[in-house]
């Protein structure tokens, strides 16, 4: 199995690339960094780190800009502004946490809300000019299942043209599994999105 710090090349160097190398289909030029945040090696706040290093060197590398774009941020940016915190509190005092986390998903994916998706193209548009790449990151937010991030992959394709790399916090079973808790993901694999992390 490929270290953290093996992972973090080969994508680097694909980053580097003119094109990035990673990019399978101009309609969804993603890519998923899988990691570990329960395995020492590969903690949330190592990977973070990590990021924003990566970032730098890239951006020294190639002269363009790498936005780095928090879901964590969009997350309650969304609850915020579909109805509010306060609402949302509310609820879980009411009905528990599984009807507040059912809401959090419709705030995220339904379109009468601020959608996880919208959010993305805005945060994504709004970035400085020169930015080649974007980093989405802090997707441990959605835990346990305030949402499937491998359908943000589904929505966002042909939407955005400018290459991102989803830094994806979960296990390799033949399929992705997020935070290692879930095993309904959907491979990646059939939307033609490279994976560093597959073994």
């Amino acid at each position: 199995m490929l270290s953290l710090q093996d992972r973090i090349n080969l994508l680097e160097a694909d980053l580097k690339a003119d094109p990035p190398a990673f990019i399978m289909s101009s309609q969804l030029p993603f890519a998923v960094f899988r990691y570990d945040p329960c395995a020492a090696e590969e903690s949330e706040w190592r990977v973070r780190a990590e990021v924003q290093k990566l970032a730098t060197r890239v951006q020294n590398g190639t002269g363009q800009r790498v936005g780095v774009i928090s879901l964590a941020a969009l997350f309650w940016k969304s609850i915020r502004e579909s109805e509010s915190i306060d609402a949302l509190v509310q609820l879980e005092r009411d009905h528990g946490f599984e009807a507040a986390e059912r809401q959090v998903n419709s705030y995220l994916s339904d379109e009468d809300f601020q959608t996880l998706q919208n959010l993305l193209i805005e945060a994504a548009e709004a970035q400085p000019a020169g930015t080649g790449m974007l980093f989405l990151t802090h997707a441990t937010v959605f835990a346990p299942a305030a949402y499937r991030i491998s359908s943000l992959l589904e929505q966002m394709s042909g939407k955005l043209k400018t290459p991102m790399v989803l830094f994806y916090p979960g296990t390799w079973n033949h399929t992705l599994n997020y935070m290692g808790m879930r095993t309904e993901d959907q491979s990646m694999g059939s939307y033609r999105v490279k994976i560093y992390g597959r073994e």
